[in-house]
């Protein structure tokens, strides 16, 4: 049954006014829970702001006094108070860039400690959502949200919360220098902070839009890239080359545009902001030049003034660029929130169930149905007996239902109504853990990961000894295959398995399995890549693994299902036929028309 990926609130470019402010809760309640944990490193950070900010603020006013005040007692042979003044100008210098120097790495520790903790909380919570996400939710976003998205947070961490604090401050002290100079050039900033104020709240405006863009565009560049090339094979396979560059180049050239509007943006903000500092600036020498040649200022008061007239535009343009990180930085904080925010659809029960003894392994499906989407069922109410050790196989054309029943029985997904009992116990009520000990599935793709064969088998079972693994590998015909490698048990493994076969990729799984020795095995289409000849070899492996235990064996060759106890055939999420191969066979039904079909098909081929 085809599903449909849900539209996401991070693909979209604008967002309603309640959206915003849900987005904005979300990513600051992360935020802060981030950061609680570093709050003393915090606030440290922020008294040496403040001692770097006030040193540096106070470094023209000291000039200002050294002109002013010391000149002409130096000129009279009294040099004390320009020494003085000019150790206290060193010392204030030094220290400034001391200080800043401390701020710049404790910063980074705790942006480091931050992002450590960010990661580490991300890749958890991606391995606790559900098949459902990830079968919805391409792996480039995940990739965007645990890469470009985590660097952007990273810049934002690294300078962007130190780099705010220190404008502000020097924002407010440069306003208080030029204050206690001349009450004048206070009135003249005052006039100038209007235009200013109208100008920040356009690009305020305009610049969250257009990094909200580039962030959701970026996420669809990564994930188009991701997507090309984890299916690489099929697109040399079908020369899908010229397809997959024009795709990748369309976006590619929207991320272009979308980076251009931003710039735009930034194009317009800041030759304005520019030419308002230099007008008032200018106004500000003009001024002050007058009162010097009238005698009512002195000329270091006259060049601090100069010195804060252009510094006190310095911070509103570094919130200018601040403001574009801190875009940045909110846009990807939304998604990292947004993702975090995912709740699993199949959930771990509140009080599990805890067994006593080895289960059986008996399924009971009491009245199931299910749907991926609403109003469309996948599975139709199903009343199903399965006793312990009966092995039954799942048949019938492509998207009838079987692996929808596979995946309920394994609890990727939870019924939508009914029950589904395994030895009488409801498996919602079963914690997870307990279900992977009880329930193993075996897909087609019979994925490896790199490292060692040993390692790959161990899988659900890391405290497995080596006499374990080499049991699990004989008891499916893997050791002598695996023996034969160049480092036997210890052969790494390429990445997903290339080192080995199809065939013997297959049976390191069987052995994976066999380790963890569950009560319920189910096999979807585990065979269904293999050659004629490599399903025989994997076959007496299958056969082992199989032996005891309650398994579901789905598969369109019927050569793996003719050796089954019973046969379900799966219709439109219905089933229409239910019992044993040969009797219905003989009943002459759907099934007997596939053997029929199955039978024609080897003949033509031998």
């Amino acid at each position: 049954m085809a599903r449909v990926a849900p539209v996401l609130q991070e693909d979209r470019v604008e967002l309603s006014a309640e959206e915003q402010k849900q987005a904005q809760a979300r990513s600051l309640k992360l935020l802060r829970s981030v950061l609680r944990p570093l709050k003393k490193q915090l606030i440290l950070t922020l008294v040496l702001v403040v001692v770097s900010v006030g040193l540096t603020t106070a470094l023209p006013l000291l000039l200002s006094y050294g002109i002013d005040n010391t000149i002409t007692p130096l000129m009279e042979g009294h040099s004390g108070p320009v020494t003085l003044v000019v150790a206290l100008y060193f010392a204030a210098a030094v220290l400034a860039g001391l200080t800043l120097y401390a701020n710049v790495v404790l910063t980074t520790k705790v942006s480091q400690r931050a992002l450590f903790d960010l990661r580490k909380r991300m890749f958890g919570h991606a391995q606790r959502l559900s098949v459902q996400f990830h079968e919805t939710y391409t792996s480039g976003r995940v990739v965007s949200r645990l890469t470009s998205d985590l660097e952007t947070l990273k810049s934002f961490l690294d300078s962007g919360l130190s780099q705010l604090a220190s404008t502000l401050l020097s924002m407010v002290f440069t306003v208080a220098a030029l204050v206690l100079l001349d009450w004048r050039a206070g009135v003249g900033l005052l006039v100038a902070a209007v235009p200013i104020y109208f100008l920040t709240r356009w690009f305020r405006k305009h610049s969250a839009l257009a990094y909200r863009a580039q962030r959701v565009v970026n996420a669809q560049l990564i994930g188009r890239f991701v997507e090309t090339f984890t299916g690489i094979r099929a697109v040399k396979a079908f020369r899908y080359e010229p397809q997959a560059r024009s795709a990748y180049g369309n976006i590619a050239e929207d991320f272009r545009v979308k980076v251009m509007d931003s710039i735009k943006v930034n194009g317009i903000f800041m030759p304005s902001l520019t030419a308002i500092g230099n007008v008032f600036l200018g106004t500000v020498m003009i001024i002050g030049g007058y009162a010097v040649l009238g005698g009512s200022m002195q000329v270091g008061t006259l060049l601090a003034l100069a010195i804060y007239a252009n510094r006190v535009f310095e911070p509103v343009m570094a919130l200018s660029d601040f403001y574009n990180l801190f875009q940045s930085a909110v846009s990807a904080l939304e998604k990292v929130s947004s993702f975090l925010e995912e709740e699993p659809s199949v959930a771990e029960p509140e009080h599990p169930v805890t067994r006593e003894g080895k289960p059986s392994g008996d399924v009971l499906f009491d009245n199931v149905s299910f749907s991926y989407l609403p109003g469309r069922p996948a599975l139709h109410p199903l009343d199903l007996h399965v006793p312990a050790g009966q092995q039954v196989a799942l048949v019938g054309k492509t998207g009838a239902g079987k692996s929808t029943v596979a995946k309920l029985i394994a609890r990727f997904y939870d019924v939508s109504s009914g029950r589904l009992l395994l030895d009488g116990v409801d498996i919602r009520d079963l914690s997870d853990e307990q279900l992977r000990r009880e329930v193993v599935m075996i897909t087609q793709e019979a994925f490896l990961f790199s490292g060692s064969v040993a390692d790959n088998i161990r899988l659900a079972r890391p405290s497995a000894s080596d006499e374990e693994v080499i049991a699990a590998a004989r008891s499916v015909g893997a050791h002598d295959f695996i023996m034969n490698l160049p480092s036997g048990y210890e052969t790494n493994l390429a990445k997903r398995g290339g080192r080995v076969s199809a065939g013997q990729r297959q049976l390191i799984s069987f052995a994976r399995a066999f380790l963890v020795n569950p009560s319920v095995l189910i096999l979807d289409e585990a065979t269904a890549s293999l050659d004629i000849p490599t399903e025989r070899l994997v076959q007496r492996g299958l056969a082992r693994l199989l032996q005891g235990r309650t398994s579901f064996v789905i598969a369109h060759r019927l050569s793996t299902v003719l050796d089954s106890d019973r046969v379900l055939v799966v219709s439109e999420g219905r089933m229409i036929e239910d019992g044993a191969p040969s009797a219905l066979i003989t009943a002459g039904g759907v099934f007997a028309e596939m053997v029929d079909s199955w039978n024609e098909t080897m003949a033509v081929e031998e």
